[in-house]
């Protein structure tokens, strides 16, 4: 409780007790403005047939009106089938009646201010949806504007204040999406609305090295992602109030692209920090791909070493592999709730193939596995004790929390060393302080971890399923890639190769393998030789 703001607080507070409310005194709205989205429209399809839907790698059936509220699906499906993210996907021409017949279902069984679909959060990604879509209409009914403008409304008496993060940033995206279509006074009520919000939060979550302030490449993605797209929407609508801001967007995404870049692997996707899974948000390229044909250009990823100081992840390039490792904090401390207890994990490439890995993000909610999945055993990293960095609990919840510093940066021709340490485990007696040294150069990469007293520790490093682990002795595993490729890693101290799971996608789980390195010395040296 004590990190969070007094606006959280409150808001939360006040929307116990103050719930929306929307009616009649919304209107008829029968006119909006004459401009067409052409943006991409990436989405992979989600409404399969009339009745039938997938989310989450998961297909379902909506046949009656308490199917969008069944207790049979998670929340997060669930709102899933409420962002109507088939009206932009890729072959959404092809199936107008089958939208229009859905948007109507939706208009019919979801009465106003009730179920998942009145909340805020899916109320804005549904809103920016069907704006885009109508917008390539020549002629929208009543019907569905004044919906549109009753939609917002709702959403104008719950903005996300106690929530704030990308949550609020998508309400004020839905509310100037809606304000650029919109025509009249009602229009620019929203519109004023979205960028008043949009003003502050753009600065506060996006920091100085472009990076989303949450510390997700998956939100990071998305947020940059409603960045362009908001961006699109100035050039597109031409709105008055849109169009003085878009130099200082430009200018932000532009490092925020460079940031997404020191952040994928070269497979193309995003690494694995924090809450982090392919396909939630668009691909990486995709983003770039957009990113150009708005004009943007930003500054590729160096070779060699890339610092991302106000973020707090750093890049090595060699020449026969990549590691990118995670000195950050775990995020605002007032917003916390994508955190993993990651502190001073890394992930490598050797190549294009993934070969160390964090386990990735598989759900949401509350339960055993969400847990396990954030815990400090889940990444590359040091557990001390059973217990982790940072004391992840619930779903979306962080009581104390590691924080971490770069203390040595040093590039030396192809030698680069990187050494951090966090304070996550001075709440023992005696205090822990984890450092971790990082030396890397063409031909190895050695990773001194060092306590500050000796303590019962267990260093974890999960391997990529494709990886096929060979132990050879006890202070060595052989692996062998499906590139033909191999890589020897090594330890001072004996290894256990146990079996382990990889979360690459939602719903997703994929049988793997973990090196596990229990020791109680003050320092663990391993070696990773191509």
């Amino acid at each position: 409780m004590k990190y969070l703001k007094f606006k959280q607080v409150f808001y939360r507070l006040y929307y116990k007790f103050k719930k929306p409310s929307v009616g009649l005194e919304t209107g008829e709205v029968t006119q909006f403005n004459n401009w067409q989205w052409t943006g991409p429209s990436l989405n992979a399809t989600s409404i399969l047939g009339p009745n039938k839907v997938i989310f989450l790698n998961k297909e379902a059936v909506i046949e009656s009106q308490s199917d969008w509220n069944t207790p049979e699906q998670t929340k997060l499906w669930l709102y899933n089938l409420h962002y109507f993210d088939d009206l932009c996907a890729i072959d959404y021409q092809s199936r107008e009646q089958l939208h229009y017949d859905f948007i109507n279902r939706w208009i019919d069984e979801n009465p106003p201010c009730l179920g998942n679909g009145w909340e805020p959060y899916p109320l804005s990604l549904r809103l920016v949806n069907w704006v885009k879509w109508f917008s390539q209409k020549e002629n929208t009914d009543v019907k569905y504007l004044s919906s549109i403008a009753q939609q917002s409304d709702a959403l104008m008496q719950q903005l996300e204040y106690h929530i704030l993060g990308n949550h609020l940033f998508a309400n004020a995206k839905a509310l100037t999406f809606v304000g650029a279509f919109l025509k009249d006074e009602i229009a620019d009520k929203f519109v004023v609305t979205g960028l008043k919000i949009l003003d502050k939060e753009v600065n506060e979550q996006f920091l100085g090295d472009g990076a989303h302030f949450e510390l997700s490449p998956m939100y990071h993605c998305i947020l940059l992602w409603d960045l362009l797209e908001l961006i699109d929407l100035g050039i597109t609508s031409k709105n008055k109030y849109i169009e003085p801001r878009l130099p200082l967007w430009k200018g932000i995404a532009e490092k925020a692209l460079t940031w997404l870049e020191t952040m994928n692997h070269p497979d193309g996707d995003v690494s694995f920090f924090n809450d982090a899974a392919i396909g939630i948000a668009h691909k990486p390229a995709h983003i770039f791909e957009y990113a150009k044909k708005l004009g943007i250009v930003w500054q590729p990823c160096k070779v060699g070493l890339t610092v991302n100081k106000a973020s707090g992840y750093s890049r090595v390039n060699q020449a026969q592999y990549s590691l990118i490792f995670d000195h950050a904090n775990v995020g605002p401390d007032y917003l916390p709730g994508h955190a993993h207890a990651d502190t001073l994990s890394f992930e490598m490439s050797v190549g294009n193939e993934r070969v160390f890995v964090n386990s990735g993000t598989s759900l949401y909610g509350v339960s055993a596995e969400r847990l396990r999945q954030r815990e400090t055993a889940a990444h590359n990293t040091v557990e001390i004790g059973g217990e982790s960095s940072s004391e992840v609990w619930s779903g979306f919840r962080v009581a104390r929390r590691a924080y971490a510093k770069l203390l040595t940066v040093k590039q030396e021709a192809d030698k680069v060393t990187l050494v951090a340490r966090h304070n996550g485990y001075s709440r023992f007696k005696p205090k822990v302080i984890h450092t971790r040294a990082i030396t890397s150069n063409p031909s190895y990469c050695q990773i001194e971890d060092s306590l500050s007293c000796k303590a019962n520790a267990c260093y974890y490093l999960h391997l990529h399923p494709k990886i096929n682990a060979n132990v050879l002795d006890n202070y060595t595993v052989e692996l062998n890639l499906m590139s033909g490729k191999r890589v020897l890693f090594t330890s001072e101290q004996p290894i256990k190769l146990v079996p382990s799971t990889y979360h690459p996608e939602f719903g997703v789980s994929i049988e793997s393998n973990k090196i596990q390195i229990p020791f109680s010395t003050a320092k663990l040296v391993t070696r990773i030789e191509f």
